[in-house]
This record gives structure tokens, C-alpha cells and sequence, in this order.
């Protein structure tokens, strides 16, 4: 087990956008400046240092974090790889496998046909994974004069750091677009690294597909942002429409969750355009980018069938194809609107449903198949035996996000400010729906609006719709907080900084003048940094001062030994995450491996799994030399696990599929019957003989036992 341990001694302010000035400035050359223009160009240019500044001072906090807590730079190579661990491990051997190829040909013909990471199969690694970004770098760092001076890994690492920069930046540019100062800009930055357990984890899974992607995401929100900023030039649009596709297109290229992400995308334009919050025009626009920066990636791909099936393609296309069969949805009285409103919807639903059942169909796709076993586990419509739904189920990560991490978010007032925001955007909305569908040309109810159609401007209406309909997916699903919190920082410093929230909040208590308005806009901001700075600034400190080291000498001596004693072409058998580390540090063949979104693999990796249920000798043997396995590692960890409770225990879930009473305590379901066997990694290690006649122990230690298996004619 991967530990750390400490490590041994010797080893400004700003002028509103509507509060112009009437100052003059005379430049050498006689031309007359507006003070305003001059102050407007100070002001970007400032914002624009601080957002740069900010971004690379994150990139190098999270990146010092990383080198302090294993002390990387003084570890073995061995050690550095082990340190990626699970999926990161893979993803990071496949740039390795192209770094170490002899040519760039061979290492895409490697990729392209690869026979290494499932035994007795050849895949085509670009069409299974995202890994064009390791691709690219790999290919950028054989052709860049970097070699004697930077060694891979470190150009890996400090590439995915240095995207950190990125994202600071884009949440930072979001947040003083919606808001008109770069204070507000200043203030989501701070939060999002101060709540930096909450709002990104790339220190510790560095190769992690969403590392990559999240800054995609955040530039494609601050595009989206200004594409929906009123009375932009013909030019601004298109250039920022470019910006969108570009931002679009990486994301769903570095990440194979990247149509999930969008699908909820694609939701919040559709609700904000069924509500007359957006120009028509304009959403029609995003779904098209949506769909053209898909399918390029599908292309890149080698047209990949997950994505064909995705429901985004056909939510997308049933929206296009409604609006084309409903003429005049905006037009009428609110009944009128409401019925035309709910027809829509419904014809909206089900050409979505009908469109992805045809595309399954031709192309007999089932890819993702298990995606949706555990939704519909986990939101209980019906219990489930299914192993994968369950292997699922039973991750932390995968289950509603913990309390406790309110409290950490409250700690630096960021929660607590983002629902005094979100409530009040949310008033405004509902509001302003209801005015929109009724169509109201009353002069008196107008005039009572009229601080309500300020305030949710079409940019702040898509973001107070991203983050409820992203709060909700982090609130069901812990993993994808990450999607959730960093936008969770600009929603509330726009809040805290916009003047029309707090016009708004003014004149719901009659206390509003433009003086207060704008003196609370800069000094509750800026009191709140202080605070911040006051309480957080030395544990950050005491933070970067902690020093430890990577300490996992068992995983290393395993890997030692896999490459002394075992041939090249040796198939291993054993869990996904640590196979993902054997390929990349010994390059031996797997027979399955943790990126999960295939169902042969799925398949196979529940067979792999019975050298931990109650099976025979026969019947294990005869399932591992069916995936050609030389070698099979058992893992202590897994066999005696302790970290779940029983019934999420992986024995536990293998036991329950093969419908097998579960070990210890508790109950069953009364169907569910005793074995006819021990459990197989409890029992081999006795060196009963008919196990040894299939099985010999050829490396041991604390943590692992492997075994070469007979090769019987």
C-alpha cells in the first residue's frame, strides 16, 4: 500500500462600467485621452497581471505541494511511476510507451495496435482512451532541445501544473466578467486556493483525465460567458464562438466523461431558452458547437461508439429537430406558453430517448451499459446483484458528497456567501421567468422589474443555472464536486462584488443610493480577503514547510522483481489498480486494467476477480489461462479488506454475484447459498495439493503473493 511518511533529515479599486468619468488627459503629441478610456485601459491591464500572477502562483503551490510530500526529485524512477497510482499509472504509461519508441511512427503503430494491455487481444488504445494528450506531449518533448535539461516525467508534470495557471485564470476572467472588476476576479482565485481540498486534487492524481480537462471547461464557461454579454460586434462574436469550439473540443478530448459534462450543459441552455433567458440565436449556436467538437473528437477517435451513443448527440438533435416542428413557442398568453411549453419538452424527451435507443441499436453498443445500472441503483428504482453497478456503489467517490465538506467550505466563508448569492439569483430568476411567459406590457409591473431584468443579465443567468444543475450532480455524486466548487468560487465572489445584486438587495430594504452601492461592492470584498489572508495564509505556510517522502517499499520490491525475474512477453493476472502500475514500470502484458468503460473488459475483469471469491482451483486456473496469465499477484489488502463494510467488500460483491452467503456477521438474502469451496486467495496459500498442481508461489512479502501458473498440455 502506497504510503507517505516524514521525511528523514540527510535523505485596488476600480471605477464601475456604468459610472463614467469626465476627466481628460492630454498625451504629448496634443491628442485628448478620456480619462475614463485611460482609467479603463489601467484597470484591464492591472486585473490582467493579477489574473496571470494568480495563476502561476497556484501552479507552483500545487506543484511545490506535490515535490514536498514525496520528495519526487529524490525518489527512484521506480517510486515516481508507483506514484501514479490506479488509472493514472496507465494513462501515464502510454507516454511513456511513446517517449521510449524508436520513432514517432512506431509509437502510434504501438498504440494503434495494441496487444499489451489486454492479453490475448489487439486494441486500438486511441480508440478506447483519451490519451491524445500524451501523445501530443510525448511527440512535443522528442522534437523540443529539452531532453539534457528536463527529464519526462517532469515535462509531464510541470505540463499538467502549469494547466492549473489555466484554470485560475478562467475561473478568475469569468468572475470579473460577470461582475466588472477584477476584484471579483481576485476573490474566486483566493477561494479556489484555499479550498484547494475541495476544489482540485491534481497534487496527488496528477495523470487524471479531468487534470487535463477542467481548465478546457472553465475556458469554455468564460467564452460562453462573454459570447452572452449583449451587443457584442459581428467580430467579437465569431472570434469568441471560435474560442468556445476550441475550448469545447479539448475538453471532450482529454476527458471520456466529457458528454456527461456537456449533456448538463446542453440542459441549462435549454431551460434558460425555454424561459426566454438567451438569445435563440445564440444557443442554437452552442448546441451545434456541442455537436461538431463531439463528433471531431468521435473522428480522432476511430469514430468510437460510446460517443455516437452519447445521450448529448441525440438530446442535441431532438432539440434542433423540436424547434423545427413547433413554429411560435414563444409567442401567446402564459396558459398559452405554459402548454406550448410543456409539449416541447415532452417531444424534446422522448426523440432524445427514441434517437439514442436507434443508435444503440445499430450499432449494438453497450459500452456504457453499466454507467446507467448504477444510476438506476443509486437512486432506488430497484436493487441490484450486477457486480460492476455495485463495485461502483460501494466507492466513496461515487456516493453523496460528505457533510463535512460544507463545514471546511463555510470555514472560509466561501458556502455561506454562494447561498446568499444563489438565493437571491435564484428569486430573481423565478421572477423573471414568470414575466417572460406571461408577457406582461404593463407599465406598473415593468417598473417593479425593472431591478430584476438588470440584475440577470443572459451571462449571469447561464451561471446561476450551471451551478444549481452542477451542485446537483455534486451533491449526488461526490467525485464531480470538483465541477461544482471552483465554480462555486466565482458564483459567489460575483455575488459579493456585482452591483446589481447588491442594488438589488438595497432596494428590497429602501436603503439603496448609488454612494452605498458601490462602497459595499469594494469593502465587504475586500474585508472579506482580509479575512481570508488572516486565517488561512500561515497554515498555507505551514503547509509548504511540511516535508515527507514516498515510502512503499513492498509495491517496489514487487515491481523489482517482475522486472528481473519474469520474461518480457509474461501475462499478468490480478486488480485493476495494480496492474495499471505493473505495465508501467515493468511493460509486462496485462489481462485487464482500470479504464472500465468496455463490456468485454467489464467482463473480464469480473472472471479475473474470482481469485478472490469462493472458487475451485480447477475453476480459477481454467479462467485465468483462458486470458493467457502466466502470473496472477495476489493482494492481502483485497483478500482480508477491512476498509469497507461487509457487504461492499470486493469478496463480498464476487460472493453476492456468484450467489454465495457473504463472510462474518450479519445477513444474507435468503437466497443466497454456501459454496461448495474456500475462498481461493485464502486457501492457495497452504500449499494444499490441488492447488499446487496449478499453482506455484514464486515471489512473496508482506503485501503480495504471486504465482506462476502450470502450463498443462
Amino acid at each position: 500500500m502506497t504510503t507517505v511518511r516524514q521525511r528523514r533529515v540527510g535523505k485596488g479599486t476600480e471605477v464601475a462600467e456604468d459610472q463614467p468619468s469626465e476627466e481628460k488627459t492630454v498625451k504629448p503629441d496634443g491628442k485628448i485621452l478620456s480619462g475614463g478610456k485611460l482609467w479603463n485601459i489601467l484597470s484591464i491591464t492591472v486585473g490582467g497581471i493579477v489574473a496571470i500572477s494568480l495563476g502561476l502562483l497556484t501552479s507552483v503551490y500545487v506543484a511545490t505541494l506535490h515535490e514536498n510530500d514525496l520528495w519526487f526529485s529524490n525518489i527512484k524512477e521506480v517510486e515516481r511511476e508507483i506514484s501514479f497510482r490506479t488509472e493514472c499509472g496507465l494513462y501515464y504509461s502510454y507516454y511513456k510507451q511513446m517517449i521510449q519508441a524508436t520513432s514517432i511512427q512506431q509509437g502510434l503503430h504501438g498504440l494503434v495496435y495494441d496487444n499489451k494491455t489486454e492479453s490475448v487481444r489487439t486494441i486500438n488504445i486511441l480508440e478506447r482512451m483519451n490519451v491524445y494528450q500524451e501523445v501530443f506531449l510525448s511527440i512535443l518533448y522528442r522534437i523540443l532541445p529539452i531532453q539534457q535539461y528536463l527529464e519526462p516525467v517532469y515535462f509531464y508534470i510541470y505540463t499538467l501544473f502549469g494547466l492549473q495557471a489555466v484554470y485560475v485564470i478562467a475561473l478568475y476572467v469569468t468572475s470579473w466578467l460577470l461582475s466588472g472588476t477584477w476584484l471579483s476576479g481576485l476573490l474566486a482565485a483566493c477561494w479556489y486556493i484555499t479550498n484547494r481540498i475541495d476544489t482540485t486534487r491534481v497534487e496527488f492524481t496528477i495523470p487524471l483525465r479531468e487534470n487535463w480537462a477542467l481548465p478546457f471547461f472553465a475556458v469554455q464557461i468564460a467564452a460562453i460567458t462573454y459570447l452572452l454579454r449583449n451587443h457584442l460586434q459581428p467580430v467579437q462574436e465569431r472570434l469568441t464562438f471560435m474560442a468556445v469550439f476550441v475550448a469545447t473540443f479539448l475538453f471532450s478530448l482529454t476527458w471520456q466523461f466529457n458528454q456527461f459534462m456537456m449533456l448538463i450543459q446542453a440542459l441549462a441552455l435549454f431551460i434558460l431558452d425555454c424561459f426566454d433567458m438567451l438569445s435563440t440565436a445564440k444557443v442554437t449556436w452552442l448546441y451545434i458547437i456541442q455537436l461538431s467538437g463531439l463528433l471531431l473528437v468521435c473522428a480522432l477517435q476511430f469514430f468510437n461508439a460510446m460517443i455516437l451513443g452519447s445521450l448529448l448527440i441525440s438530446f442535441n438533435a431532438s432539440v434542433l429537430i423540436a424547434r423545427t416542428i413547433q413554429k411560435n413557442l414563444k409567442k401567446g398568453s402564459l396558459l398559452n406558453r405554459l402548454g406550448k411549453l410543456i409539449l416541447h419538452v415532452l417531444l424534446v424527451f422522448c426523440l432524445t430517448l427514441l434517437i439514442n435507443k436507434c443508435i444503440k441499436k445499430i450499432l449494438n453498443l453497450e459500452s456504457d451499459e453499466h454507467i446507467f445500472k448504477f444510476l438506476k441503483a443509486k437512486f432506488g428504482f430497484g436493487a441490484t446483484r450486477d457486480f460492476d453497478a455495485n463495485l461502483y456503489l460501494c466507492e466513496e467517490a461515487f456516493g453523496l458528497l460528505p457533510l463535512n465538506t460544507f463545514s471546511r467550505l463555510s470555514d472560509t466563508l466561501l458556502f455561506y456567501i454562494y447561498i446568499f448569492v444563489l438565493f437571491f439569483m435564484t428569486v430573481a430568476a423565478i421572477i423573471v421567468a414568470f414575466r417572460n411567459l406571461s408577457g406582461s406590457n404593463q407599465v406598473q409591473f415593468m417598473e417593479k422589474m425593472e431591478e430584476c431584468t438588470i440584475t440577470l443579465k443572459p451571462d449571469v443567468a447561464y451561471n446561476l443555472i450551471h451551478t444549481v444543475l452542477f451542485g446537483c450532480l455534486a451533491l449526488s455524486t461526490m467525485r464531480m464536486k470538483y465541477l461544482w466548487t471552483s465554480h462555486m468560487c466565482v458564483f459567489a465572489s460575483f455575488g459579493l462584488c456585482s452591483t446589481e445584486v447588491w442594488k438589488l438587495i438595497l432596494k428590497c430594504i429602501h436603503l439603496y443610493t448609488s454612494q452605498r452601492t458601490h462602497v459595499i461592492k469594494y469593502s465587504i470584498p475586500i474585508i472579506t480577503l482580509l479575512y481570508i489572508s488572516y486565517k488561512f495564509w500561515p497554515g498555507i505556510m505551514d503547509e509548504l514547510s511540511e516535508l515527507r517522502e514516498f515510502y512503499d517499499p513492498d509495491t517496489v520490491e514487487l515491481m523489482n522483481w517482475i522486472k528481473s525475474n519474469t520474461p518480457n512477453t509474461a501475462v499478468f493476472a490480478g486488480s485493476m489498480q495494480l496492474l495499471a502500475g505493473v505495465k508501467l514500470c515493468t511493460g509486462r502484458t496485462l489481462t485487464n486494467h482500470p479504464h472500465y468503460e468496455d463490456k468485454n473488459l467489464r467482463e473480464r475483469t469480473k472472471q479475473i476477480y474470482q481469485i478472490y471469491a469462493k472458487r475451485s482451483p480447477e475453476d480459477v486456473y481454467r479462467i485465468l489461462r483462458s486470458f493467457g496469465t502466466d502470473y496472477v499477484i495476489l493482494e492481502d489488502s483485497i483478500c482480508y479488506e477491512r476498509r469497507h463494510s461487509r457487504g461492499c467488500r470486493l469478496r463480498d460483491l464476487l460472493d453476492i454475484a456468484n450467489g454465495h452467503i457473504m463472510d462474518g456477521l450479519g445477513e444474507n438474502e435468503p437466497d443466497l447459498k454456501p459454496s461448495l469451496y474456500p475462498r481461493f486467495c485464502e486457501e492457495i496459500k497452504k500449499n494444499l495439493p490441488s492447488y499446487t498442481l496449478h499453482f506455484t508461489r514464486v515471489f512473496q512479502n508482506k503485501t503480495f503473493h504471486v504465482y506462476r501458473l502450470a502450463k498443462h498440455k
